[in-house]
């Protein structure tokens, strides 16, 4: 007999029960980020929160940045889902797909905010001029694109979209980072959503 017939190959059911627990650990993951801080998201409180053995948490993920990667793509795929659903539910009103988008958006980045530090600060393999960057990064700029595409009059649209990003992203941290007036937090977004990127 041969050796490698005595490997045991993994079948649809076990591939399945291992995805089962990766998304496991990355949902647990994300919901300590969110409560207590990266720094709560250790493999001891991992094991605990999962009921998963710390070895087969390092076997997904060997370290922390392995797994904060993986949480970070997982937020990508729904900030892209959520700025999917804002343009199809302005889809009669080609002018109003920007604000809406751009509205989501914030709306997901302040709700998040471990989460979005994840997706844009502590992850920099995941800029989108770097090769193999997952789909999911790629699918939000590409919702932003969708949602700047009728703005740009001649304008190249990618340029447009990165600096739409890069609005909303500097709104989102200066905010955050108590750099920018509070009262004045309101007219700034809709600033850049009606304003600033407007409808011709």
């Amino acid at each position: 007999m041969c050796a490698s017939t005595l490997v045991d190959v993994p079948g649809p059911a076990e591939k399945a029960a291992e995805q089962d627990r990766r998304d496991l650990i990355v949902t647990v993951a994300r919901e300590l980020a969110e409560t207590e801080g990266w720094a709560g998201v250790t493999t001891r409180r991992l094991a605990e929160r999962t009921q998963i053995d710390m070895g087969d948490i390092y076997r997904h993920f060997a370290d922390l940045e392995a797994l904060i990667a993986a949480v970070a793509v997982c937020a990508f795929a729904d900030l892209a889902a959520d700025l999917a659903e804002a343009h199809a539910e302005t889809a009669g009103s080609p002018e109003g797909v920007w604000p809406a988008v751009a509205t989501a958006y914030l709306d997901f980045a302040y709700t998040n905010p471990e989460v979005y530090d994840a997706m844009l600060a502590l992850t920099p393999d995941l800029a989108l001029g770097v090769d193999g960057v997952p789909a999911a990064p790629r699918a939000v700029f590409a919702e932003l694109r969708a949602a700047l595409t009728p703005l740009a009059e001649g304008r190249d649209p990618d340029t447009l979209a990165e600096v739409g990003w890069s609005l909303l992203h500097g709104v989102v941290m200066l905010t955050r980072g108590g750099r920018l007036r509070p009262e004045g937090q309101e007219d700034r977004e809709a600033l850049i959503a009606q304003r600033l990127l407007r409808w011709p």
